[in-house]
């Protein structure tokens, strides 16, 4: 059987390479793609919802929010990686024409949770979380 796939895909002259082998193992089908992708901008979602209950909560609830809104936004880019995989994802988000927004976007998420962390300026947490959604829609 493995020989008729191989005459079929143009692949009989040669061995399958072992980064061959691992491709073929490791690639998913369709409907794994959508249920992972799914899966993921479903907890993208939930983090930035509960990041916004969050908010409300006295002294810390900025800084909560900071952290559960860039988790989700973690989350909702990874779940496009599900749809067309991590390498062309990496290609599409840094071309010329999305190069700038890319960056900004990963530098304010970020400096985001550098803010929250390590210099616990709440206010400037919520400007990188406006920042990382400009970035995001742009």
């Amino acid at each position: 059987m493995d020989k008729l796939k191989r005459v079929l895909s143009g692949r009989d002259a040669e061995e399958p390479s072992g980064l061959a082998e691992v491709i073929d193992a490791t690639s998913l089908g369709w409907g794994t793609r959508v249920k992972g992708f799914i899966a993921c901008f479903a907890i993208g979602c939930l983090c930035s919802i509960l990041g916004s209950c969050l908010l409300w909560i006295p002294k810390k609830g900025l800084v909560l929010f900071a952290v559960f809104y860039t988790l989700g936004n973690i989350a909702s880019i990874g779940s496009t990686m599900f749809l067309m995989g991590p390498v062309k994802q990496l290609k599409r988000m840094f071309e010329p024409t999305r190069l700038i927004a890319t960056i900004v976007m990963l530098l304010c998420l970020i400096l985001t949770l550098c803010s929250a962390f390590w210099w616990r300026k709440a206010g400037l947490a919520l400007l990188f979380c406006i920042l990382q959604f400009f970035a995001m829609a742009w």
